[in-house]
């Protein structure tokens, strides 16, 4: 017969202080950041975390004293400060509630109905997160291959988060492995047998991203954090075990895996259809909504018009040719047409304007415009000479142009066109 580890009738005053702190803390997070893990939960939150926009910034400006104001609450980033002042009140909060039920709760000797569920909470949590950043590695949605303009950039313009998505959308193959690991850490979570492994590949794998997001400078270090945090806490229940295993070389018994159930059985077999249709829906729901997405925005998208790295062979501005002279601040070197509706301009002096290049494939004309004004339009006629010749005339400022570009093709330049080799006859291959 099997001998499991039984669960401890009595908790000691620090195992209970610290699972009510960290019980609160953690669903005070999920309460604060919804990420998507539920359907509608994250229009439901743009609705009950309105009033903390205003008590959050409140604290912000009366109790931290900040210098400036919070006006920028949780978007594409979620390290705004907003975001970090409101993980101070989740703690403080966490910190308040653990007293007042220590207090109420003291006479308690364990809470094991109360982490089982807790525990089954946070591992979904983590679970429907790493599914979705799985799906959209193996998509390859989340790290585009180098657009052409990062092949054009010089390697110490990039940031260190431009840098990191570089490196990283480089490789489809490496996108298949890192998407297929944190696709399986998150599939381990939805079961309590195979919790425990989830819970350490959930450890090496967050904590992969927590490193980049870190070191990179990527601006979701509080999420990443927060998934660590779930894989360590996951895995104390277990600690005892793993050591043994591991470290002592000593007999591990198993763990007691006994679910904590209703006395009702429709309500078990209610719960059971639930978990099962929520990891379906996780599963399905999550590809049918980004494959669509990556058809439109991914590396296989339809391509803009006039798509390419141009490199400007003549400039004529008001009749003047103007000489390729590095300190000139007008006229043109390259234009890059990457991505739908814009257009980057680089300039004789090595520096970069963006502009808003909506091309009339019908017409052949072009209108342009800064994001910073969008009132003054630049409007310029195109002709393709030939299949790597474009000609550019019109107004551009106040300026009458003649442009004559040569297409280049970025397939030649080393990082696209090295491929893989198994025999690499020197150690070094720059």
């Amino acid at each position: 017969m099997t001998t499991t580890t039984a669960e401890p009738t009595n908790w000691s005053p620090l195992q209970k202080v610290a699972f009510r702190y960290f019980a609160l803390l953690f669903l005070l997070y999920i309460f604060f950041n919804p990420n998507g893990v539920l359907p509608y939960t994250d229009s439901l939150s743009d609705h009950y975390l309105l009033p903390f926009h205003s008590l959050v910034p409140w604290i912000g400006k009366h109790v931290l004293r900040l210098a400036k104001p919070i006006t920028i609450f949780t978007n594409g980033s979620g390290d705004t400060t907003y975001d970090y002042v409101t993980l101070l009140l989740m703690a403080f909060l966490a910190a308040v509630g653990a007293v007042i039920w220590s207090v109420t709760g003291r006479n308690t000797p364990h809470y094991n109905k109360l982490l089982y569920w807790l525990t089954v909470v946070i591992r979904y949590y983590a679970g429907i997160t790493m599914v979705t950043y799985g799906s959209i590695k193996i998509i390859k949605l989340q790290f585009p291959s180098p657009s052409l303009y990062s092949l054009q950039e010089p390697l110490g313009d990039m940031s260190p988060m431009g840098l990191a998505w570089n490196y990283l959308g480089y490789s489809t193959g490496f996108n298949y492995f890192a998407g297929i690991a944190e696709l399986s850490t998150g599939l381990l979570l939805f079961f309590r047998k195979t919790t425990a492994l989830g819970a350490i590949m959930l450890l090496v794998v967050a904590g992969n991203i927590m490193a980049i997001n870190y070191c990179y400078d990527v601006p979701v270090k509080l999420l990443s954090t927060a998934l660590v945090a779930i894989a360590l806490f996951l895995i104390v229940r277990d600690s005892r075990r793993l050591l043994n295993f591991f470290f002592l070389n000593k007999d591990a018994q198993p763990s007691n895996l006994t679910p904590h159930r209703f006395k009702t059985r429709w309500k078990n077999i209610t719960l059971t259809l639930v978990k099962y249709v929520l990891i379906a829906y996780t599963l399905v729901g999550t590809f049918i909504s980004i494959i669509p997405v990556a058809a439109k925005y991914g590396d296989n998208a339809p391509k803009p018009p006039l798509y390419g790295v141009y490199k400007v062979e003549s400039f004529v501005q008001n009749k003047d040719t103007l000489p390729p002279l590095t300190t000139d601040t007008t006229r043109w070197a390259k234009m890059i047409v990457s991505y739908p509706g814009g257009a980057q301009v680089k300039l004789m002096n090595d520096s970069t304007k963006f502009y808003a290049f909506k091309p009339d494939t019908i017409k052949h004309k072009i209108t342009a415009y800064t994001y910073a004004d969008t009132t003054h339009k630049y409007n310029l006629t195109y002709a393709m000479q030939s299949p790597d010749i474009l000609l550019l005339a019109g107004k551009w400022g106040k300026d009458t142009v003649h442009i004559r570009l040569r297409k280049l093709n970025p397939a030649k330049s080393r990082l696209i066109s090295r491929g893989f080799h198994w025999v690499n006859e020197y150690p070094l291959n720059r």
